[in-house]
């Protein structure tokens, strides 16, 4: 079972360093480590995420823009301000649970949808 089938899973979480701050990842983005991204090896780029530290309880939510982890165990790799959020800096790794919570195109449609409205009203107004 993938985790996209799954929508809930536990597993293991590390951060990425900082030397990785400024390179191009998977999806073409540039990692800014104080933005809420990850790496996960499967989930489609845009994938939200709800990240929460097994240890502590805190969540954070992330969207996925790059791939990896590739190291065995390891399930998301987090930017430095996910891992901050979550508590996790001291030690690096954490247990997790991941909640896939939908695409970041899944909140677009209502936005497209009014743009849409307005648009076919000025129509209308400019035909008469």
């Amino acid at each position: 079972m993938t985790l996209a089938q799954a929508a809930v899973t536990d597993g293991v979480a590390s951060y990425y360093g900082d030397r990785f701050n400024g390179r191009r990842t998977a999806s073409g983005e540039r990692f800014n480590m104080h933005e809420l991204t990850a790496a996960h090896r499967t989930l489609e780029f845009g994938t939200r995420v709800l990240v929460t530290n097994k240890a502590n309880g805190r969540s954070v939510e992330v969207t996925i823009n790059d791939r990896g982890p590739y190291i065995r165990g390891r399930s998301i790799d987090l930017s430095k301000e996910a891992a901050r959020e979550l508590g996790m800096l001291g030690r690096g790794v954490a247990p997790v649970e991941l909640k896939i919570l939908g695409k970041e195109e899944d909140t677009a449609p209502s936005v497209s949808r009014d743009l849409a409205v307005a648009q076919a009203q000025r129509l209308i107004i400019d035909l008469f």
